[in-house]
This record gives C-alpha cells, structure tokens and sequence, in this order.
C-alpha cells in the first residue's frame, strides 16, 4: 500500500480524542492529516465529516477517522459522499469486520462513549485488517450500487 495518509477530523466534542489518535497511528508508521478543528468553540460535525469523507474519496488519504461524541452523527454525515462506506464502532470485532466484509474506508468513533485505550485498540483494528473480497466483494458493490 503506497498510500500511507489517513484524515481525521472531529467536532468540538472530539478535539482531544482525535489528537491521541493522531500521535498514535504516526507510530505506526501512518502520516494523520489532521483537518481540525483546533478550539473547542462549537462547530458542526456534518461539515467536518463531509471535509474528512472528500479527502478519502480523492485518493489524498488512503482511510479516515472522524471523531464525535458518539461517532453516529459524524458517520453519517461520512457516508452521504459517495464513495465512501464508514461505520460507527465501540469495539475492536466490529471495526475488523468492516474492514474484512465491508471494505470501510473510514471508521467513526465517540469521544463520550469511549476512553482513550479502546478507541486506539479499535483503531488498532480496523488498520490493521485487509478486506477479503471474495463473497464479501459482491456485496460491496450491491451497497455501492
């Protein structure tokens, strides 16, 4: 994979969480493209999941991770660019599994449902999957329609 660029943003909610992310998947060896925001002063998430969906779907960044207070608004907001499949995870099975049958690009997580260490082992997780194809493939393409 040459592409080694993920995006992250978040809301107001998320400022922090985001940040650890960051500094973590930089010692993995990936290059975070942080697009903010920078103040905790209330901003709204659709437009920065929006922002973060845009850059993953011109090929800059290879994934995205988005960050609000529960990743479910902030994930949809992701999945009405087309292109992209995110899902909102709270645990390390489900963001293997959308990378393995869903072939997620993005993944969405909630900075008030989750502490710092698992949302750095699910995104632990979803990273370190690759899709199966196969089967799964098929299905993938009746979602992208």
């Amino acid at each position: 994979m040459t592409n080694k660029r993920i995006v992250l943003s978040s809301d107001h909610a998320a400022i922090e969480l985001r940040q650890a992310i960051a500094k973590h998947i930089e010692t993995k060896g990936w290059e975070a493209v942080d697009i903010g925001p920078t103040t905790t002063e209330s901003t709204h998430y659709p437009l920065h999941g929006k922002a973060a969906a845009e850059k993953v779907v011109s090929g800059d960044c290879r994934f995205g991770i988005i960050v609000c207070g529960t990743g479910q608004g902030i994930m949809m907001a992701a999945n009405k660019v087309a292109g992209i499949r995110c899902g909102a995870c709270a645990d390390t099975f489900s963001a293997k599994m959308i990378r393995a049958h869903n072939d997620a690009n993005m993944i969405a997580l909630g900075a008030r449902v989750l502490g710092e260490g698992l949302a750095l082992e699910i995104v632990d997780g979803f990273l370190e999957t690759d899709f199966e194809g196969g089967r799964h493939a098929t299905r993938v393409d009746m979602v992208e329609g």
